[in-house]
């Protein structure tokens, strides 16, 4: 069985003995029961990991002895992927698998023909729960750099990332009338690779066609049609598979 991973502040991973409190604290005394004795991994999501044994278990709390402290480098080159917004919790499934295969940046976007609309409080709301499964998948897959999920962004602000990211990396369109396979796409030497996945309708042509515009390529995945939610996981694996960090 692994060692559990919970989240705690950078400056509490410097002390010799922690009191894991508040939500964190209270899943691992309450619900993950830990008992004196057992092992704990603590991180601040940034590669910074403290080593631990339970000393002892309070009610909702637990207090740690540190044995060990370690920083984990970031993984390179960084996967980022641009999510076209899904409809219902098909948004927090698709963050959930592709924090667990290693995405390190999710860019919530506001595709043309996404069913969903996030404005207001809604959108807030909507973020807000991007982030939190994000964090709680990657402490699951014992991620010590938990994913960044940023602001939404419209077609504009996309295109300008994809455009920095295609200066020295590799930027990626799916799009299912792509001739060009996925998978025979060569890592970049340097830099990011960042995907684009297209709501339920998919990419516009006025999308793709600005997307080009700004050094993506458009590629195919495989031959069967994948759910967007399903699609980013996918070919994010085929990536990292691609460029060695699988």
């Amino acid at each position: 069985m692994s060692v559990p991973v919970f989240l705690a502040a950078t400056e509490a991973l410097a002390d010799d003995e922690i009191l894991l409190d508040g939500p964190e604290g209270r899943h691992a005394a309450t619900v993950r029961r830990l008992r004196p004795g057992e092992r704990v991994d603590l991180t601040d999501g940034a590669g910074n990991v403290a080593e631990c044994v339970v000393r002892d278990a309070c009610k909702d709390a637990l207090l740690l002895a540190v044995q060990a402290r370690y920083g984990v480098p970031a993984p390179r080159p960084r996967v980022i992927v641009a999510q076209g917004l899904p409809k219902g919790d098909r948004g927090e499934l698709a963050v959930e698998m592709m924090t667990e295969v290693g995405v390190d940046v999710i860019v919530p976007w506001t595709a043309a023909r996404c069913v969903t609309q996030w404005k207001g409080e809604r959108a807030a709301k909507a973020l807000a729960r991007w982030r939190t499964t994000a964090r709680e998948a990657g402490k699951q897959s014992r991620r010590f750099h938990l994913p960044e999920v940023t602001e939404p962004v419209g077609t504009a602000r996309l295109a300008e990332r994809l455009r920095a990211v295609a200066e020295t990396g590799l930027a990626v369109v799916l799009h299912e009338e792509a001739e060009l396979p996925l998978s025979g796409l060569a890592p970049p030497p340097g830099g990011d690779i960042m995907l684009v996945v297209g709501p339920e309708g998919g990419v516009t042509e006025e999308e793709l066609d600005r997307f080009r515009e700004a050094g993506a390529v458009a590629a195919v995945l495989g031959p069967t049609i994948l759910r967007t939610s399903t699609a980013g996981v996918a070919a994010a694996s085929v990536l990292l598979a691609r460029c060695g960090r699988w």
